[in-house]
């Protein structure tokens, strides 16, 4: 019996190890796929670099169920980590008027949704700029994949899957032609998948040709709360 076995295991393991050398990775069979991620990665990497020698006004306005909340002014650029360093343009907030009640209903309102908020944004910064890492642990593992052609040919649709949580989706949509990214639409959750969050990027392109994010908006689906970011006034510092 044993001698069988191992007949049988001579023979057909020559077999699976054949069969194994044929066998790749989907994502390994599209050169083109592997061709616009490397492309993105450099393009990103670059334009990081870039942005060192800027500095720019960012305005942050904060909406709970379409009203607006709250508006923030700072002036940012980029650390030595190439992390962004931001410095409020806004002058002390006033003291909230009433009451003693009023005022710690006010303050406790205020509260929750501006930690919501903090939240909301901690994670949309987990997505944007992309990983240049994370585009690559996507990729090996088989999560990227071209999709439906833009209405330029020069654009070109890469969809990615389980990008930093389970079941997330990230759309980047980068021309070809210039090598940058044009925008990007992410559908991601807080910690329960129920709390959805949608990010839509836009990216614009500096006199010297560094690309940018012009504007930044975050939907927090169930509790209505939205972000709007947008970035202006690039000077060289």
């Amino acid at each position: 019996m044993k001698s069988t076995s191992r007949r049988i295991l001579s023979t057909t393991l020559p077999t699976l190890l054949a069969l194994m050398a044929f066998v790749r990775p989907a994502n390994a069979q599209n050169p083109e796929v592997q061709q616009q991620v490397a492309d993105i990665k450099e393009s990103m990497a670059k334009n990081k670099r870039a942005m060192a020698s800027y500095t720019w006004t960012e305005t942050v306005t904060i909406s709970l169920k379409g009203e607006e909340k709250k508006q923030e002014h700072f002036q940012v650029r980029l650390g030595p980590d190439l992390k962004p360093q931001k410095t409020s343009l806004d002058p002390p907030a006033a003291a909230p008027q009433g009451g003693r009640l009023k005022r710690h209903v006010v303050e406790k309102k205020t509260e929750e949704y501006k930690d919501y908020a903090d939240q909301m944004k901690a994670l949309a910064q987990q997505y944007v700029p992309p990983d240049k890492e994370r585009l690559q642990q996507a990729y090996a593992q088989g999560n990227v994949a071209l999709g439906p052609a833009g209405g330029a040919p020069n654009e070109v649709q890469l969809v990615i899957h389980n990008y930093l949580k389970p079941q997330d989706s990230m759309t980047l949509v980068f021309d070809k032609t210039q090598k940058e990214l044009l925008r990007i639409q992410i559908a991601s959750y807080m910690d329960d998948p129920k709390d959805a969050m949608k990010l839509t990027v836009q990216f614009s392109r500096l006199p010297d040709g560094t690309n940018h994010v012009s504007s930044l908006m975050i939907d927090g689906v169930s509790k209505q709360l939205s972000i709007a970011i947008q970035n202006a006034k690039y000077q060289h510092v």
